[in-house]
């Protein structure tokens, strides 16, 4: 049974959805252009825009789950983090991690029982991104390419999925955590997101030094990956019956829910591409095949 104010419920989430528009689309040009600002600039600049990147997330994370303690626990895995980004820079992979986890592990003790693993968990995702964009971007060989095929892919899986489903529809991937997610955005976010990274690196670096094959099926995973991402940052904010992470950005929300799924799609590409060829060359194993 519907009522009379149905209809004009609607008109007013449709009208809220269109002037939330122009500052989703000024916000999301800002963000697109200081992010392959930072990735063109590289160094220390790249470096800065990332650990800020980070902290902005451990922060909303902190603030999401609650609890007593919010700022110290932010404070103190503010300092694991400026370690990891310093031992991370200065090509030392492991001291980093060794970082992070007791970072982590401060930041648990800090917090009050029943939210500790929660709270240390924030540290372990915001390092996990900055360690990630750290060292494929510092790659001896195609650190650039190998950072922008990254956003090629995860960029490309978001626009092109919300396109498709708002055009295909259909039925819902899984929408007990996220209700607006469709199979029919699925599939077109994640092969469109294959083929664009593909032709990002036949432009960068030149059609023979790319393999069609490794690369499609590679970006495709990835892309996967990075919707794997969006459905775990869903989750984290159902769990804590959260709507966005913050409202940092303007029509986007927080941080977290800018970069849930490229998180989740950097963190495997770097491991992807060290554990091929080390560390220190993490990019050019992603990419050379």
């Amino acid at each position: 049974m519907t009522t009379g104010s149905e209809p004009a419920e609607a008109a007013a989430a449709s009208k809220s959805s269109m002037s939330d528009l122009g500052p989703r689309i000024a916000s999301g040009i800002v963000m697109i252009a200081a992010a392959l600002g930072s990735l063109w600039a590289g160094g220390h600049i790249f470096n800065l825009f990332w650990l800020a990147a980070s902290l902005a997330i451990l922060w909303e994370w902190q603030k999401l789950i609650g609890g007593a303690h919010e700022r110290r626990r932010f404070f103190v895995g503010f300092a694991a983090l400026l370690a990891v980004a310093t031992f991370e820079v200065n090509r030392a992979p492991e001291m980093a991690l060794v970082s992070l986890l007791a970072g982590a592990a401060a930041v648990a003790y800090v917090a009050e029982p029943g939210k500790r693993l929660w709270s240390g968990a924030g540290v372990i995702y915001a390092g996990a991104l900055l360690i990630s964009v750290i060292l494929l971007r510092a790659s001896i060989i195609r650190g650039f390419e190998g950072v922008a095929w990254l956003f090629a892919i995860v960029w490309t899986t978001d626009i092109m999925a919300y396109f498709g489903g708002r055009l295909i529809g259909g039925p819902k991937l899984w929408p007990r955590v996220s209700p607006k997610k469709t199979w029919s955005g699925f599939l077109v976010g994640t092969i469109s997101a294959a083929l664009c990274g593909w032709l990002v690196l036949r432009a960068l670096i030149g059609p023979a030094e790319v393999s069609v094959l490794p690369i499609l099926a590679l970006g495709w995973f990835t892309a996967v990956l990075s919707q794997g991402g969006d459905f775990l940052e869903s989750g984290l904010k159902r769990r804590f019956s959260v709507k966005d992470a913050s409202h940092l950005i303007p029509g986007h929300g927080g941080v977290m829910d800018r970069l849930d799924g490229f998180l989740v799609a950097a963190v495997f590409v770097a491991i992807v591409g060290s554990v091929r060829y080390g560390s220190n060359q993490a990019a050019h194993g992603l990419l050379n095949w």
